[in-house]
């Protein structure tokens, strides 16, 4: 499955989920009780009736979040990206330092019964992602000029959250981390003055979501069929498409996906030809780089909620720190 390495502080506050209720208000006509999706130091997700409202983090930028949105809106990717519901006439607004989005609540994917986990649901929506052409002149003019996946920024903002625990984190822990993040290709030098990291040169660049997990899915509300969806499009942008296979490839490297799952997904990648990796032969070739990188910020993260937690490392925690200290002694994640 996913790992939750998001726990944080809070975020709700009685202005902003007010704010939030308006929103979903003038949506679906009506106002329910709203009740707490996802709550992070820097996201607040409600579920509202019918309708999710997104808090997206105050450092947001807003115009490549409508780049996205405009994207998804239109009817080329309404089979594989769920659609925003319009705000009006807007498919964002603004709440004080919050960007604002609404969505229709589609069920998730049951965390507590492994065994059904639509892996090759998921396979099979990323290798069509992939097989797509990037925006072209039919889509609103916003959504033409489509940023950067976002996959290589998450790994150097994990890191700077590590960093930023400081001594509250697991100082032996922490230090392979950065060890390991250290041990990777030089794509992931940030220049001086840069918030973020220079795209990875690839075979192909594609679609890419940026920050796929089995979270990302749920079912479509508009269809009798239960055909599952993507979410989550904050790091949705042209790039590598290798990196939407790196983090279950990171789990399986790191012991924590079973090998038959990992090879379910694989195989349906593969079977609805995706071009993230070969259709024969080593996937390594294609995916080492992206998952050496994904196991690093997964584990920073999780660092950073055992210290937010102020808790010892569990299990998942410390599977993830060993993968980074093969990364850092052999540069390896496997």
């Amino acid at each position: 499955m996913g790992i939750d390495t998001s726990r944080e502080s809070r975020s709700s506050t009685p202005e902003l989920i007010d704010a939030m209720a308006e929103v979903a208000a003038r949506v679906a006509a009506q106002r329910q009780t709203p009740v707490v999706l996802t709550e992070r130091a820097d996201v607040l997700v409600l579920r509202i009736g019918a309708v999710v409202v997104k808090a997206h983090p105050a450092e947001t930028d807003a115009a490549a979040l409508l780049s996205r949105l405009c994207l998804a809106s239109a009817p080329r990717w309404r089979g594989i990206l769920l659609p925003p519901l319009p705000i009006g006439d807007a498919l964002l607004v603004h709440r004080g330092s919050h960007t604002i989005t609404a969505w229709p609540y589609g069920e998730p994917v049951d965390p507590d019964d492994p065994d059904a986990a639509p892996w090759e649901a998921a396979a099979t929506l990323l290798a069509r992602l992939h097989a797509l052409p990037e925006p072209e002149r039919d889509l609103p003019e916003p959504g033409r000029d489509l940023p950067a996946a976002g996959g290589p920024a998450r790994v150097h903002r994990a890191m700077r959250r590590l960093r930023a625990a400081g001594a509250a984190a697991d100082q032996a822990a922490a230090a392979t981390v950065c060890q390991a993040f250290a041990a990777l290709p030089d794509l992931f030098a940030v220049p001086a003055g840069s918030a973020r990291l220079p795209e990875p040169a690839a075979p192909r660049r594609t679609l890419v979501h940026g920050d796929f997990h089995l979270g990302q899915l749920v079912r479509d509300p508009h269809e009798n069929t239960g055909s599952w969806r993507l979410i989550d499009i904050d790091d949705l942008g042209s790039g590598d498409p290798a990196w939407d296979l790196a983090r279950p490839a990171a789990l399986f490297a790191a012991g924590i996906l079973e090998p038959v799952t990992w090879l379910r997904f694989l195989d349906a990648y593969r079977a609805a030809d995706g071009v993230a990796v070969p259709r024969e032969g080593d996937e390594w070739t294609a995916l080492d780089t992206p998952a050496r990188a994904v196991a690093v910020q997964a584990a920073a993260l999780a660092l950073v909620a055992a210290a937010r937690e102020n808790r010892e490392l569990d299990d998942l925690d410390t599977a993830l720190v060993d993968a980074c200290r093969r990364i850092a002694t052999a540069s390896v994640i496997s």
